[in-house]
């Protein structure tokens, strides 16, 4: 039984990732290091930006340098906290999505990107009443693809009313996710995944439970029926 469902975030509630993209070769720039398109959404797409510039460091061979690390994530959040201060387009079909699905079901968020981030873009969309749960880098050790932001959801959501007595089995939930990386945190958390094709191809989304191009190819109670 479908019991609730933890979105994703960037990409999939806001039209943010080609800023994000951006900001990140800006970001790696100042080191003189270059991030292709192809190679941002392969390889950096589902972590947080901490864990984007040490993978840079990394992949460019050279010892993490922390203190540098601290200096480029602050830079990044400040640039994007700029560009973001009068909101985001929501991904079509976004916001008709959460309005219907938090009719019948808990809605959380499981993201990489900082709680302030997403409290003020889900404000600016007068989306935020509609998710009681959000799970966010604040509140992590590791990112995507490893599970813990979903396992945090999942712990939050159980602290819901309506799960006190019952409570919620990650087999109970649906994840909804943009990229490889964030479907294969959702499976490792034991959760299934619908994957839409905003930021990926189809194909590269394959090993999702279900994957549709967008949510307006979404039906969601023929989807809850499969759960039964």
């Amino acid at each position: 039984m479908l019991r609730a469902i933890i979105f994703d975030f960037d990409g999939i509630i806001v039209d943010s990732e080609p800023i994000i993209m951006k900001l990140t070769q800006e970001m790696a720039a100042k080191e003189g290091w270059t991030v292709s398109e192809e190679e941002y959404f392969r390889d950096y797409l589902a972590l947080d930006d901490r864990r984007i510039v040490e993978h840079l460091y990394i992949s460019h061979g050279r010892p993490v340098d922390h203190h540098r690390v601290e200096e480029l994530v602050n830079w990044k959040s400040r640039a994007y906290g700029e560009i973001i201060k009068h909101g985001l387009p929501a991904m079509p079909g976004a916001v008709d999505f959460v309005r219907h699905a938090a009719r019948d079901y808990p809605l959380a968020i499981a993201s990489g990107s900082a709680r302030s981030e997403i409290e003020h873009l889900l404000g600016k969309l007068n989306l935020r009443a509609f998710f009681r749960v959000l799970a966010t880098a604040d509140d992590c050790e590791r990112s995507k693809p490893d599970p813990e932001v979903y396992l945090k959801a999942l712990a939050r959501l159980n602290e819901l009313p309506e799960f006190l007595d019952h409570p919620l089995l990650a087999s109970e939930c649906l994840a909804i996710e943009d990229a490889p990386g964030g479907i294969d945190a959702a499976h490792a958390a034991g959760i299934k995944c619908l994957g839409l094709a905003h930021s990926h191809n189809e194909e590269n989304l394959g090993h999702a439970d279900w994957v549709f191009a967008g949510f307006e190819n979404v039906d969601l109670k023929a989807l809850a029926k499969e759960f039964e």
